[in-house]
C-alpha cells in the first residue's frame, strides 16, 4: 500500500476511533453492553474518569486526523496505552469470573484499535519523506 493510501486509511481510522471514544464508550458502558464494558459492582467515580479520559483522547484523535504525520506521538500513545490498558484488564478479568464479559468486550476493542492504528501509521523513512 502506498503512503497516500495508507494516510487516507489512517485518517479514516482516526476519525472512526475518535468518534467512538467521544460518543460510543458511554452508551456501550451504560446501556448497550454493560457486562463487556462496565466493571462490577458499578463504580461511578471510575466510570466518570474513564469516560473523561477517553472522550478527551477522542477529541485529540479527531484533531490528529487532519494531519496524522504531525501527530504521530499521539497516535503511538493511543496504540501503546490501549495495549497496556487491555493487558491489565485481561489479567483482572481472568482473575474475576464476574468480569469475563470484558474478554469479549472492551479488551478486544482496545487491541483492535491499537493494531489498526499501528499498522496504518507510517514509520521511519516513509514517514519522514511524507
Amino acid at each position: 500500500m502506498n503512503v497516500a493510501t495508507r494516510l487516507r486509511y489512517l485518517r479514516a481510522a482516526l476519525i472512526f476511533v475518535g468518534l467512538i471514544f467521544v460518543f460510543g464508550v458511554y452508551p456501550l458502558m451504560m446501556a448497550l453492553w454493560p457486562s463487556g464494558w462496565r466493571w462490577q459492582p458499578n463504580q461511578p467515580e471510575y466510570e466518570q474518569m474513564i469516560l473523561g479520559v477517553y472522550a478527551t483522547l477522542g477529541v485529540f484523535l479527531l484533531i490528529a486526523s487532519r494531519n496524522p504525520l504531525q501527530h504521530r506521538s499521539l497516535i503511538w500513545f493511543t496504540v501503546w496505552s490501549s495495549l497496556v490498558h487491555a493487558g491489565i484488564m485481561a489479567v483482572q478479568a481472568f482473575n474475576a469470573p464476574a468480569e469475563h464479559g470484558h474478554l469479549l468486550g472492551d479488551i478486544p476493542a482496545l487491541i483492535i484499535v491499537a493494531v489498526l492504528l499501528a499498522v496504518l501509521t507510517p514509520r521511519g523513512v516513509v514517514a519522514e519523506k511524507a
